[in-house]
């Protein structure tokens, strides 16, 4: 599981110089090849731990043993690239 942790950890770091964008909007890319931005109720710095924390979470419940109760379910679609 550390290996999996880790490995999550190392393929999603911002990547690139931050863009501003009209509006007020803040991106920036991660290597996984998602833009991370802002938006009206979130800054882009929780933008980017959220995104982490959730390719951690799916990279632990990917390898963690048979039985182990899961939190919540997380469809293809809101899986981190």
């Amino acid at each position: 599981m550390h290996r999996a942790k880790a490995s999550a950890r190392a393929s999603h770091v911002t990547v690139g110089q931050v863009r501003r964008a009209a509006g007020g909007v803040v991106e920036i890319d991660c290597s996984c090849g998602m833009v991370l931005t802002n938006g009206p109720d979130w800054s882009l710095d929780e933008h980017i731990r959220l995104h982490r924390a959730e390719a951690r979470y799916l990279a632990l419940s990917e390898v963690a043993p048979a039985g182990m109760p899961r939190l919540i379910p997380v469809g293809l679609d809101r899986r981190p690239r």
